[in-house]
């Protein structure tokens, strides 16, 4: 097994996991209360990872740190669990399905790097396809939740891409780091909840099951292994593997919820799976690896040196 295969399925792990998301905040969490699954799904695991890795960063690194854990989690835990709230999970996640399109627009308009054309295109594919299955049933569409769910892409987007760019800071592993990132991120998420929530808060069994389901299967674990993927995937392969959450939320509303699924929505996820997975063979050569040469009657010239085909 490769190095970018190992990646790509320990990255898969995280939007599957992910994809429970929506069923287990409306079926086990008290309702109005979207800060308050944001606070307690960030703080408990960035706490547990500290205490795991006892790793501070460098002072040059703080900058960063801030920056990623607004993007990865101040501003994307609340406004996706604002979507999850207020829309039906299925249209909450074909917004956050164009995650692979809004990174390459981060890409080209911020570092001037395009996406190769053929993971352009399995990325039009993938949200396509979440598109057929969410639209082919009834959906009820709320501005504001529209909006919480398109911008939380946008944001999450920005932080794959600069996750992959800036890599680990010297002498932390990769759990330091994300314990930081969700522990800061609780910090600007904090606030939000005695403003913007209305509901009772009831601490009841299924709440506390979905709070520690959460926390740290959907947190801590899966946000381990997806900066981990981030790092060592280009961003556009890492966004695509995010078409897995709606695919696994599609099963569970099938499986659990009793929500039936038609023809159309069944050949929509499937064309979406299909599209993410044959998304990550369709990046660049790696850097440095020779193309063949064509074969000929005559033997190939004499070179003193081996030039590597360029990235």
């Amino acid at each position: 097994m490769t190095d970018r295969t190992r990646a790509t399925l320990l990255g898969a792990l995280a939007p599957v996991v992910w994809g429970t998301t929506y069923a287990v905040t409306t079926e086990l969490l008290p309702p109005e209360r979207p800060m308050t699954a944001a606070l307690l799904r960030a703080a408990p695991a960035g706490v547990l990872l500290l205490l795991l890795t006892r790793q501070v960063p460098p002072a040059s690194w703080w900058g960063r740190l801030v920056v990623l854990s607004l993007l990865n989690i101040g501003a994307f835990f609340p406004l996706l669990f604002l979507g999850a709230y207020r829309l039906p999970g299925g249209l909450a996640a074909v917004v956050g399905s164009a995650q692979p399109l809004i990174v390459a627009v981060v890409l080209l308009l911020a570092f001037g790097q395009p996406t190769p054309a053929k993971q352009l295109v399995w990325a039009v594919v993938a949200v396509a396809g979440v598109g057929m299955a969410v639209f082919a049933g009834p959906v009820t569409v709320d501005a504001l939740g529209i909006t919480a769910a398109f911008t939380g892409a946008v944001s999450m987007a920005t932080g794959v891409v600069l996750t992959r760019r800036w890599g680990l800071p010297p002498g932390m592993s990769g759990l330091a780091v994300t314990g930081w990132q969700l522990v800061l991120g609780a910090v600007v998420i904090a606030p939000l909840v005695p403003l913007l929530d209305n509901g009772a808060f009831v601490l009841d069994g299924p709440a506390v099951a979905g709070y520690a389901w959460l926390a740290i299967p959907g947190t801590a674990i899966a946000y381990a292994v997806w900066f981990s993927a981030g790092r060592h995937l280009p961003a556009t392969s890492t966004a695509l593997l995010g078409v897995l959450s709606p695919v696994v939320a599609a099963l569970i509303g099938w499986l659990w919820l009793g929500q039936a699924l038609s023809g159309v929505q069944s050949a929509g996820f499937a064309l979406a799976l299909v599209a993410a997975v044959i998304g990550q063979t369709a990046a660049h050569r790696p850097s440095g690896t020779p193309r063949r040469p064509k074969r000929s009657g005559r033997a190939p010239a004499a070179c003193p040196t081996s030039v590597p085909a360029a990235p």
